[in-house]
Parts: structure tokens; C-alpha cells; sequence
């Protein structure tokens, strides 16, 4: 009976150590917008953190009213901001928020805070039928995202859409159609021969509609000299491979965690690349991170024995959006050897329903962790040790 009691005790606990030090950041039906989704996460050189999130007006549509919008903490996340509109296209999209900053740049020492995002003038499935485009925008922030200065389109850059409003120049054979960056944070790589380097994961969709989405494939793109031109790297070669994030290995070298858009195999699909992301030495499913065909968030968070230590972070029910789980490699993504419940299945069985997250590195020790939840009815942070 004791044992029962201290069973049961225990199972309690666990809940509840998952239920507290949830901070609500965005919630639905306030602050102007009926949802919010897509987040994203960053801290500053000051110690700051700045989260990112699609403001959607009037509701749960990929596509329609949908803002760009911010909150700033200046206490590791135990409060927030009220919210600041970056962009608003009235009733078109903004979204797909992917932060970063660039701490290479000898004129602002402070750091120069990146901000790509997309906009789109028609729903997903009529831009795969060439009914549409999405475009590729960046705006800059030289005082850690107090003021910004006029957004600059870099679409046909890091795009190859073939579509009536661009110049011939930039059409392609196989055009691309739908396109995204990542869903959650970019990253610039601190070390090695490609030092200063900004890498934004990405995906699109390449001619026309196929089924199980596999016209779908990641790719992404990168700027050598602080956005004033962009190169795209090599694409992913499994069809419906789609949304993406990256990080930084060591000796140069960087990792990509892509979503399979196609859903027949429920894993995260890994890519190496040993040229600051330009090409591909390796492609493969990854089952020790299993998927229901959802976002992730990967993030270096320190060095053992000259190997990077990796954070990842997703909604590891195969089936279901649920579960959301922080996993640790000490290998450079080779294995995922310590695994942390971050949101989970209540007492009364109802799902907690976790989607998007994104992670950001707070201390040797500690992860904060931005993510939807409930349904996508709020964003929330939580704080974890992770050592």
C-alpha cells in the first residue's frame, strides 16, 4: 500500500513539475489577434530575449490577415512585453518569423538583429497550382529590435519562382511555387572557415502538385557579407522533405532537422553538410526522433570533448501533435541519448496538444523553450534544465 501511495505520489509530482513555470507569452483573443502561431525565439548579447509569432486576425488560416508580431523579456523569460507589430500587410500574410543576429559586423559590435519572413498573396494549394507567389523579405535592427529599418525584398535571391510579376531572368524550368524559411530561428556560424556565415533553412514546392505533397523539398540559403547578396544551397533529395531548421557542428560543418511533408515514414528526416550548408554529405531518417509530420527546433548549446552538444526539440508522438520532447546529442546528431518530457498527457488523459516549438540557449545549464499549446490557443515558455 505504501509503495502504491508513494506511486502514485510520485506520478503527481511529475505532472505537476510539467504543468509549472508555463509563462503564457501569446494567447488567443488578445492583444488584436484571434490566434497565434509559428513562434520563434532568440537571446541577444544584452541578455534579452526576443519571441516572434504569427498574429492571425481572425483566426486559425495558414493564409488571410496574419501580422508579424514581437515580445521583448529582460528576465530570462519570467515576464514579457506587451506585443509590437513588425509587419502588417492589412489583409495579406506575414509570417514565418526567422531571427537571428549577426555578431560579425565591426560597425555595431552590439550585434545587428536579422528578421526574414514571407508574404503571400494566395493560399498554399493555389500557389502550388502557380495561382500566386510567396516572397522572401528581410528587415534589420541595429539597436537589438527597438526600431527597424525598411524591409528589402530578397526574393529572387533565395526563390526561383517562374510567375508573371518577376523577370524572365529568374525563371526556371521547374519553377518553384510555394516557399517558406524556417519556422523558428536562423542561425550564423560563430567558428571555423565559414565564420560570420547566415543560414536560413527553408523549403518549396517545385512545379506542379504531386501526390503526398512530393513536390515538396528543404533547402536553404545563406549570405557571406551581412545580407547585401544571398546564395541557395543544394536541395534535399527526399520528396515532401519540408519544413527545416539548422545548426552549427564543429570544423565547420552544420545540421539540418526537416519535417517529411509525405508522412508514410514518421521521423525527422537529418542532413550533414560539411561546406556551410551549400551541399550534402548525408540524408537519412532519423528514428530516434520520431514525428507526426510537425515543425522542430534545433540549437548548439556547448562542446564535450571537441564535439558540439545538440538540443532538439519536437512533438514526438508519431500520431498525434503531442508530447513535446527535448532530446540531447553529445555526438553532433549521431544519436539522441537523453530525452526530456517537456509537455505530456495529463492525469485525466486529455492530451496536452503540443505543435511549433523553438529553443534558445539561456546558460551552460539551462534551455528556454517557446512553443504552442492547447490547441493552438497560446504560446507559452518554459525554462529547462537540461544538465
Amino acid at each position: 500500500m505504501n509503495r502504491f501511495f508513494t506511486t502514485i505520489s510520485a506520478f503527481l509530482i511529475s505532472i505537476f513539475s510539467l504543468a509549472q513555470d508555463l509563462i503564457p507569452v501569446f494567447e488567443g483573443g488578445k492583444e488584436g489577434h484571434a490566434i497565434y502561431r509559428i513562434p520563434a525565439i532568440i537571446s541577444l548579447p544584452n541578455g534579452d530575449l526576443l519571441a516572434f509569432a504569427e498574429g492571425r486576425v481572425n483566426g486559425s488560416d495558414d493564409f488571410g490577415d496574419v501580422n508579424l508580431v514581437m515580445k521583448r523579456s529582460q528576465d530570462q523569460g519570467r515576464s514579457w512585453s506587451e506585443i509590437q507589430t513588425l509587419v502588417d500587410y492589412d489583409t495579406l500574410q506575414a509570417g514565418n518569423p526567422a531571427p537571428v543576429v549577426d555578431l560579425f559586423d565591426p560597425n555595431y559590435p552590439q550585434g545587428v538583429l536579422f528578421l526574414f519572413y514571407n508574404t503571400g498573396n494566395n493560399h498554399e494549394y493555389d500557389i502550388r497550382l502557380n495561382k500566386g507567389v510567396r516572397e522572401v523579405w528581410l528587415i534589420k535592427s541595429f539597436d537589438l529590435g527597438k526600431t527597424w529599418i525598411e524591409p528589402q525584398n530578397i526574393t529572387t535571391q533565395v526563390h526561383r519562382p517562374k510567375h508573371p510579376s518577376f523577370n524572365p531572368a529568374y525563371a526556371f524550368e521547374e519553377d518553384w511555387r510555394s516557399y517558406a524559411n524556417t519556422p523558428g530561428h536562423a542561425f550564423q556560424f560563430q567558428k571555423g572557415p565559414f565564420a560570420g556565415r547566415i543560414f536560413v533553412a527553408a523549403n518549396h514546392s517545385a512545379g506542379a502538385p504531386k501526390e503526398e505533397f512530393a513536390e515538396y523539398q528543404a533547402h536553404g540559403f545563406f549570405t557571406d557579407d551581412r545580407g547585401k547578396t544571398f546564395d541557395i544551397s543544394e536541395s534535399i533529395q527526399f520528396p515532401g522533405s519540408n519544413e527545416s531548421i539548422a545548426a552549427e557542428l564543429s570544423q565547420g560543418r552544420m545540421i539540418m532537422s526537416i519535417r517529411n511533408q509525405k508522412g508514410d515514414v514518421r521521423q525527422r528526416i537529418i542532413a550533414f553538410s560539411s561546406d556551410g550548408g551549400k551541399t550534402w554529405d548525408e540524408q537519412y531518417f532519423e528514428p530516434q526522433l520520431p514525428d507526426p509530420v510537425n515543425q522542430a527546433s534545433i540549437i548548439d548549446i556547448g562542446e564535450k570533448d571537441g564535439k558540439t552538444i545538440l538540443a532538439h526539440s519536437n512533438a514526438s508522438d508519431p500520431n498525434d501533435r503531442n508530447n513535446l520532447t527535448l532530446k540531447i546529442s553529445y555526438d553532433e546528431g549521431k544519436t539522441w541519448t537523453k530525452s526530456i518530457l517537456i509537455d505530456r498527457t495529463d492525469d485525466s488523459n486529455k492530451p496536452s496538444w503540443t505543435a511549433y516549438s523553438d529553443l534558445v540557449k539561456l546558460s551552460d545549464s539551462t534551455i528556454g523553450i517557446l512553443y504552442e499549446r492547447n490547441n493552438y490557443q497560446e504560446i507559452v515558455f518554459k525554462t529547462i534544465q537540461w544538465k
